[in-house]
């Protein structure tokens, strides 16, 4: 997984702190094996948080939220970047800025990985206790990473013709 996020423009953009969190869950990955758990979603827990403060940085970087946006402890990436938050937020919908900009193919996937990611992830509901397999957690980490390199390519680099 290490490997394919760093041949990519994307890894000169990323913070220091966002590439140690790669690195260390691609560590985490290589060193657990499959079967060994009954749950591997704390595989996916570093690619998560890299992928929340990448996002807010991509935004930000874009003009969809703002610095202080950025530095609140309340803005809340699920809400701006649901779908169904779209008419409540009107302009400050992120996912309508996404596929206003871009696609709402890139604006779906990237609520979707979030959703999938992250929501489901770490939120424990006692009556739908969602585990996953190695397989997934390392499925999911791919997807995270996927999106990245995507969201990257058809918001950063197209926006202001590079880096």
């Amino acid at each position: 997984m290490l490997t394919l996020i760093k041949r990519e423009p994307i890894w000169e953009y990323l913070s220091t702190t966002q590439k140690d969190l790669i690195q260390e869950g691609n560590f985490l990955m290589s060193m657990v094996k499959p079967h060994q758990f009954k749950d591997y979603s704390f595989l996916v827990f570093p690619f998560a948080k890299v992928f929340e403060g990448y996002l807010k940085q991509l935004f930000l970087d874009v003009g969809f939220i703002t610095h202080q946006d950025y530095i609140s402890d309340h803005f809340r990436i699920g809400k701006y970047l649901s779908p169904h938050m779209v008419l409540r937020l009107e302009k400050h919908s992120v996912f309508a800025q996404i596929r206003d900009a871009s696609t709402i193919d890139l604006a779906t996937k990237l609520w979707t990985i979030w959703k999938r990611g992250r929501n489901e992830i770490i939120h424990y509901y006692p009556h739908n206790l969602r585990s996953i397999s190695y397989l997934e957690a390392k499925e999911m980490n791919e997807d995270i990473l996927h999106a990245m390199i995507e969201s990257y390519e058809g918001l950063k680099v197209s926006a202001k013709g590079g880096n």
